[in-house]
């Protein structure tokens, strides 16, 4: 018997597990990238070039194009949706910081309010569909089966790195990606030639009204039947004017989402339930909690005086000269004691970080890389406005109270910017929130915990006999406390950071509404339209201006995260 045990072989340890083989993602980048490239610059030429009357594109043309390209994003979700639900291995990982909760419902938020906008524009178009292209009200019905499929896509989908059809799938979420851009340039060069069209005839000023686009295009309508005259029908259009900025907002979410899931592809993280260092992916916060409540209400104050502001300048720029320049005051003293005050709150949170004792996180993270790309590249478009604002008010004339509070106020919007940059960044990079380490003191690691097995207790090393000590049954023993473990109270610093973030968000908030919604001081105020002439700087704002309120809306949703982190 034993020299048959002796013959059998012996039990080898099972080989370990070899790591899985990363594939190669250079060329399937490369290949998403350039398609992307090409049906931007496609986009681009076409609704570039109908935005002008003596270019032989019309708006009939980008809507067939925009419809085209929103009915194939959609198909391929519904592709990558089914597809991934029958391959059970499709979506090994997860990304926990991709997608966060208020990214996500601030994606909805806007989707719903894009879907309110295609009503109104399938009513206003629908009003007078005898002499209008069916591409017109095929238009925003596609793009509302669009939102909806792309809203559940990636409510569900943002956080997955797919491990299936890796190059398909790069290039899907590219077009997809595209698409929203080229909706996004379409909507921005809609509502600008809109707010030129209002200036001008608000106005009445013939030097600009040559230089001005002429909203009213050659395949339009087909003569004066096709004017927007009943009631009904100017309710229609103003409503979906007026809800731009929110279908604005959700082509660049979404677009930021799927950047996120297009670097995921084929990512390998450290186990199918990953979830690294940042604790925001288990926190719960609750809005002002664990805060001394004085960023939220100085906020809260500064965005009902905006809005008051906002409405008082709206009302009143449009009237005569000396309202105007009422409601200009009015408009640039709000913006400078806001942005004041906000970089002074940005530079007082940078300074606090000086005695934080958080070390910094390292690690990949494509989310908040992204978030730092945005924030960057974004404030160029202000920088831009600033500067060419400072140099006109500067160098030009006159030299009133208007031209003052202008060049104040680009100043002080350059500081704000560049303050509010280096905090967030900053806090984006700090680790997870820690307690304060507790006063070194001498055999505590045991204080505040509870034993079922009072034998288990000599098991630990440096003890104290000092703890308090239940038994299973409950019984407290004789001449011992029972100390009841408490949730730490948060750290001063934490709860400044807590107050600055939130006082951050609600002034960034109003800062968004105001140039979103209407707002523009640019062409009100006549020093760099008389320095530069309309044409020129008609371009600089309608160009730089999206990127300035997509900032506010981005800032709005790192302060959210920095807030959780917090």
């Amino acid at each position: 018997m034993s020299e048959e045990l002796a013959a059998a072989p012996k039990e080898r340890p099972p080989a370990p597990r070899a790591a899985p083989r990363e594939v190669w993602k250079k060329g399937g980048r490369l290949l998403s990238v350039l398609l992307a490239v090409n049906v931007l610059l496609l986009a681009c030429t076409l609704i570039s070039g109908g935005a002008f009357n003596k270019v032989a594109v019309y708006d009939t043309d980008v809507f067939a194009l925009l419809t085209t390209m929103m009915l194939l994003a959609a198909l391929w979700i519904l592709f990558y949706l089914l597809g991934t639900a029958r391959s059970p291995g499709a979506v090994p990982y997860r990304d926990a910081h991709a997608g966060p909760i208020w990214l996500r419902g601030g994606l909805v938020l806007f989707g719903i309010c894009t879907l309110v906008m295609d009503v109104f524009k399938t009513g206003y178009y629908s009003s007078f569909f005898e002499c209008q292209s069916a591409i017109k009200i095929l238009h925003p019905l596609t793009q509302a089966v669009f939102v909806i499929v792309q809203t559940y896509f990636l409510w569900v989908s943002a956080k997955d790195c797919v491990h299936v059809h890796l190059d398909l799938t790069r290039c899907g979420l590219m077009f997809t990606l595209t698409t929203n851009l080229a909706i996004w340039m379409a909507a921005v060069v809609d509502e600008s030639m809109h707010q030129a069209h209002s200036y001008i005839t608000s106005h009445g000023n013939a030097s600009y009204s040559r230089l001005a686009p002429n909203p009213k295009r050659a395949g339009d309508a087909a003569g004066d039947q096709c004017e927007c005259k009943t009631a009904i029908c100017q309710i229609f259009q103003q409503g979906y004017f007026y809800l731009y900025p929110f279908n604005i907002e959700y082509s660049l979410f979404a677009s930021t989402m799927l950047y996120v899931m297009w670097k995921n592809v084929g990512r390998f993280l450290a186990g199918p339930a990953h979830s690294h260092t940042h604790a925001h992916a288990h926190a719960r916060p609750s809005v002002f909690r664990e805060t001394f409540f004085a960023g939220p209400v100085l906020g809260l104050l500064l965005f009902v005086v905006g809005l008051a502001v906002f409405i008082i300048y709206e009302v009143q720029v449009s009237g005569e000269g000396a309202r105007t320049q009422q409601a200009l005051v009015a408009y640039y003293s709000f913006n400078i004691v806001c942005l004041g005050l906000m970089t002074l709150v940005s530079l007082s949170g940078s300074v606090i970080y000086r005695f934080d004792r958080r070390a910094m996180d390292h690690h990949k993270n494509p989310t908040r890389t992204l978030d730092v790309a945005l924030l960057m590249g974004a404030a160029l478009g202000q920088y831009a406005i600033s500067y060419y604002s400072i140099v006109a008010v500067v160098v030009g004339t006159p030299r009133d109270l208007l031209a003052a509070l202008n060049l104040a106020h680009a100043l002080v919007m350059i500081a704000q910017h560049t303050s509010q940059n280096v905090f967030i960044i900053e806090s984006l990079h700090r680790g997870p929130p820690t307690e304060e380490p507790p006063h070194p003191t001498t055999k505590e690691p045991c204080q505040g915990l509870t034993f079922a097995n009072l034998d288990a207790l000599h098991t630990l090393p440096a003890c104290s006999s000092t703890p308090g000590l239940v038994d299973p049954g409950g019984v407290q023993h004789p001449g011992e406390a029972v100390d009841v473990i408490l949730p730490p109270k948060t750290h001063w610093r934490r709860r400044c950071l807590k107050d600055i973030s939130l006082f951050l968000l609600l002034c960034n908030v109003i800062l968004w509404v105001m140039p979103a919604f209407g707002a523009r001081p640019h062409f009100s105020n006549t020093v760099e339209v008389d320095f530069y002439g309309y044409s020129l700087w008609a371009a600089i704002v309608n160009v730089c201006l999206p990127f300035g309120i997509f900032y506010r809306m981005h800032a709005v949703s790192s302060l959210l995260e920095v807030y959780v982190l917090s």
